[in-house]
């Protein structure tokens, strides 16, 4: 059989596009694996036997079985990102995000594959440490967007803090919508339940005494 490995000899390095791709086909791969036949059961090999890779080639990638999930995850937190981009001024962010996000453009419904992800992680640590670095990961990019927004400095403490809130946004109603289909129960529309929760995140809390 040829794979993906045989295809590439001789030729010039992979580009940036073509390597996301292929770590795209990894994880989707990972995914239905380890939801077929689960975590424990799956070896890296096997993952890359899917894929036509070696073994070696998957390690050079991924440095866990755990990890080949990552790309598919960071893809979901990506469009809201670049969604939040586009920010404007005058324009309450959870308004913002109901009028204007979609979903990445994904004939094989990456959004799918990456809510798999997240009901695993409930009862894998393996998966729910990537699930916690990908949203740890994405802090700092949601800094730089607020701090433009806002005219302030990425590092500023203020910035930091609404950033760190704005990825527990994102991570706690993927994980309640996860639980959710898991159970078979019917689903509030994701991305209004991702607007409640940004505006939870971004709206100052009471004061002890305060009216709710």
């Amino acid at each position: 059989m040829t794979t993906l490995d045989d295809t590439r000899r001789g030729r010039a390095p992979m580009s940036d596009r073509r390597r996301e791709l292929q770590r795209l086909e990894i994880s989707r791969a990972a995914v239905a694996l380890f939801r077929e036949h689960g975590v424990h059961a799956t070896s890296g090999e096997r993952i890359a036997e899917e894929v036509g890779l070696s073994g070696r080639t998957l390690w050079r990638w991924f440095r866990t079985k755990e990890s080949c999930v990552e790309p598919v995850l960071a893809r979901s937190i990506d469009a809201v990102v670049a969604t939040l981009r586009r920010w404007p001024a005058g324009v309450g962010l959870d308004e913002h995000l109901l009028a204007e996000h979609r979903p990445p453009d994904d004939p094989r419904d990456a959004a799918d594959a990456a809510l798999a992800v997240i009901a695993l992680s409930r009862t894998e640590p393996g998966l729910r440490a990537v699930w916690l670095a990908v949203h740890e990961r994405a802090e700092p990019v949601l800094a730089e967007v607020i701090a433009a927004r806002t005219g302030r400095d990425p590092g500023d403490l203020d910035v930091r803090v609404h950033a760190a809130a704005v990825a527990a946004a994102l991570r706690i109603s993927g994980e309640d919508l996860a639980v959710e289909l898991a159970a078979g129960l019917r689903c509030a529309d994701p991305v209004d339940r991702l607007g409640r929760a940004l505006r939870a995140a971004t709206t100052t809390l009471p004061r002890a005494g305060d009216p709710a």
